[in-house]
Order: C-alpha cells, then sequence, then structure tokens
C-alpha cells in the first residue's frame, strides 16, 4: 500500500468503546453519557450497538441531533472498509462502540480503520453474575479486563463480596480503577491495597514459586523499581542457537487466562552455567537484576546477571499463574 503523506492523512477520530456482557449496564451508561450536554457539544457521533439487550438507546432524550446509531448484526460486519463506510455515511467526529461480550477485542482492533484511536475504555459488569462468567467464560472475561481503564460492577448490594471482584480484576489489571454501583445509584471506588508477597527492600527478594507471576507482572510494569535488586527465584533454563553468547533465558511457563493461553514468561540472564545444568533443567537462581537496553528485548529490559544457578525441583505447580 502507497504511504499517504501527513498532509493527507485523514484526522483522527477518537474511539469509546465499553464492554461487559449482555445486560451488564453498557447502553445505560451510553443513554447518561449521550444526554449529558457537558459530553456533548455538537460533535458528530456514530454509536456502534454489537448486541441487542433489554435496554434500548433513548435517542429521543439526545440534546445533540448529531448522533447516528447503526448496528452490527454480526462479527463479519467488524471490518474496516465496513466501519469507514459507516462513519464517511454519518460524517461521525467521533466513535462509540457498545461491544459485543462473546466477541474478542482483537477482532475489533484488527478492523478499525487506521485513523480510529481508542481513547478511553471501560468495562461494565452485573456484579451478581460476574463471578459466574469468570468461572465459565474465563478467557472472555480476560480479554475485556485487560486493556480497559475503568471497570463499572453494577447492582451492588450489602451481600456483594467486593473483594472476590477485586482479586479478579487485579490478577488480569493492576491500573485500572474500580467502581462499585449500588441498586439505589450511589458510587464508590475501590480502596483496597495489594501489597507484593515479597519483601521488595530486602538484600535478596525471594520469590516462591506460587509467586512467580506476580512477580514477573510486577517487573515488567515498574522495571526501574528493580534495577540494582538482588532476586533469587526457581526457573526453567532456556538454552537456544538464537540467544546470543553468553547468555541464557530462565522462565516459567505462564498461564494468563485458560489452559489455551499458556506462554513462556522468560528473561535474559548473563552467566555461565554449571556443565550439570542442560537445557529444560529446573534451578534455583540467584542474581542482580540491571535495567538496560539487550538485543533479545530490542529495548530496555530486566538483564539478570547470575550469582549463583544451582540445580532444583520442578515446582508442585510448574505452569506460573495469577
Amino acid at each position: 500500500m502507497k504511504n499517504i503523506p501527513n498532509s493527507e492523512k485523514p484526522p483522527e477520530t477518537p474511539v469509546y468503546l465499553f464492554t461487559g456482557f449482555l445486560e451488564s449496564g453498557k447502553t445505560t451508561f451510553i443513554n447518561q453519557t449521550l444526554c449529558d450536554e457537558r459530553f456533548n457539544t455538537g460533535e458528530r457521533t456514530l454509536v456502534l450497538l454489537c448486541e441487542e439487550g433489554l435496554e434500548e438507546l433513548l435517542t429521543e432524550n439526545f440534546i445533540c441531533p448529531d448522533i447516528f446509531v447503526k448496528a452490527l448484526e454480526s462479527e463479519d460486519d467488524l471490518n474496516s472498509k465496513n466501519l469507514s463506510r459507516l462513519q464517511n455515511e454519518c460524517r461521525a467526529d467521533r466513535i462509540f462502540v457498545e461491544f459485543n461480550g462473546m466477541w474478542t477485542l482483537d477482532a475489533l482492533y484488527t478492523a478499525m480503520p487506521r485513523n480510529w484511536t481508542v481513547y478511553q475504555e471501560f468495562m461494565f459488569a452485573d456484579s451478581s453474575s460476574f463471578l459466574s462468567y469468570n468461572k465459565n467464560m474465563r478467557s472472555l472475561v480476560f480479554d475485556k479486563l485487560q486493556s480497559c481503564e475503568l471497570v463499572v460492577f453494577n447492582r451492588c448490594t450489602a451481600l456483594t463480596d467486593e473483594m472476590a471482584l477485586h482479586k479478579i480484576v487485579r490478577a488480569v489489571n493492576r491500573k485500572c480503577d474500580i467502581a462499585y454501583e449500588n441498586t439505589d445509584r450511589k458510587v464508590h471506588f475501590d480502596e483496597i491495597e495489594d501489597p507484593l508477597p515479597f519483601d521488595i527492600s530486602a538484600p535478596v527478594i525471594k520469590i516462591s514459586d506460587d509467586d512467580f507471576a506476580v512477580w514477573y507482572r510486577d517487573l515488567g510494569e515498574e522495571l526501574q523499581k528493580y534495577d540494582g535488586k538482588t532476586v533469587s527465584f526457581k526457573a526453567m533454563i532456556s538454552t537456544d542457537a538464537k540467544i546470543p553468547n553468553g547468555c541464557f533465558v530462565i522462565g516459567r511457563p505462564l498461564l494468563n487466562c485458560c489452559a489455551d493461553d499458556i506462554s513462556l514468561a522468560g528473561l535474559i540472564a548473563v552467566g555461565t552455567l554449571p556443565e550439570t545444568v542442560e537445557n529444560g533443567d529446573w534451578v534455583q537462581l540467584c542474581a542482580e537484576i540491571e535495567i538496560k537496553e539487550h538485543e533479545a528485548y530490542e529495548k530496555k529490559g530486566p538483564v539478570l546477571k547470575a550469582l549463583s544457578i544451582e540445580l532444583a525441583k520442578e515446582p508442585e505447580n510448574p505452569v506460573a499463574s495469577f
């Protein structure tokens, strides 16, 4: 495809994305937003409805006349050509997407025209059914949680187990806000603190087998916090011809959301492996972490300078999880 000079590129179109399962409160929130004069100052808005629930958009109440509602009947309608056509027909300045909870967000991201940019992403959930969805459709819950900025649990009561909801969200997304809306429409935000299960200030940060996933995620999110720290953990050695000389990969299989989504949580380590250690062996590694550029990462990342490497028994649960 021919590159288009910057002067010819279409203007950026903000996308406001609302996710969650059927009857989770998405339509209600969109209604409130599009009826709020603070948010509507004349922009032409295209609302894409990807599912049909009991609640309907109250178009007669919208304070701005230039709001256009279009339905996407199936996931096949999620393609760049169709989305561009709908925007052009309405001459929309911005897009609202009420997304179908049974579709994966990757389908939307892949289909979005290149000038569409997600400005905000909200997930909505019925607090009374969320635990069941998470148990039976974990991969779809994970899909909606991982990139959202705000999770709204509605229909909360005095019996709602906020800690259980909190743990599910934080296992996937450490940075999003969490709000609980009671049946009387009063809202309060989550203030539960999540202390790390290991001592970051210790001379040697000791990571237990059960805490590897939490540590690996925290390391990825806050690299500089670990620069110069010494850490000890159990993991598996990987030596590959593609790995630079004097280096090896150490890590564990990581369960992200379900059995079909296991990947290697690996880190680059520098040092000489003992002759008794072979590819695929489990070891207890003690290493100093240095945050720097490395060709294996193609950017700055954690490089572990091995201080000691000892053969170890495979953990009871070799696949790390949250």
